[in-house]
């Protein structure tokens, strides 16, 4: 069976073809020629990852899933949430990102955050969801290289270390991400015949 991953970014496409069953075949979106910028015009995250999903389905006719995360901080009501990518612009620049979002914590000692990633799947003309999240908070400075977007500013619930400093083993087993891609790759298990 073949499968469209709405996304292009080769480095998560291997990581998921790892975890799916054998018999599934990950596709990008440049594999079944969708080479436009799919709409994200929803106000939640699981909307986005939704209305990803029924794009490729109605422009394309094939079983697909899409992700979509946010970073959600208490102190902010949710913000920067669903305009996680894009909260210092449209130019959608991790750096510029980062530093409005400790500029406006500066003088706030609550910095509880968690990030949430939403999986949106649809298979036979059916739509699930999976949802995964990870507690935390975020740092008053950037430590570690590893990893992307906020990853150098958030401290997971339980750990010294951001998850720029972590092997991507670890972050992906308690990670945001990890965890909604495993409740995606238990459903594939259980419905293969």
């Amino acid at each position: 069976m073949e499968l469209v991953f709405a996304t292009n970014n080769k480095n998560k496409i291997s990581e998921v073809q790892a975890l799916v069953p054998n018999n599934i075949k990950l596709l990008s979106l440049k594999d079944i020629g969708c080479l436009e910028d799919i709409p994200e015009t929803q106000d939640t995250i699981a909307g986005n990852a939704i209305q990803k999903t029924e794009y490729i389905k109605t422009h394309y006719g094939y079983a697909c899933f899409a992700d979509d995360t946010g970073l959600e901080v208490e102190a902010l009501n949710g913000a920067p949430g669903v305009y996680s990518a894009r909260y210092a612009g449209e130019q959608k620049n991790a750096e510029d990102n980062m530093r409005k979002l400790l500029s406006e914590l500066k003088n706030t000692t609550n910095r509880t955050a968690q990030f949430k990633t939403v999986i949106a799947l649809h298979l036979n003309n059916e739509l699930q969801t999976f949802a995964g999240i990870c507690t935390g908070e975020i740092t008053k400075i950037k430590y570690g290289e590893k990893g992307f977007g906020y990853d150098p500013i958030f401290r997971p619930k339980g750990y010294e270390q951001t998850f720029a400093q972590m092997d991507l083993s670890l972050k992906n087993s308690i990670g945001h991400r990890g965890k909604a891609v495993s409740q995606l790759v238990s459903f594939l298990n259980s419905s293969k015949k």
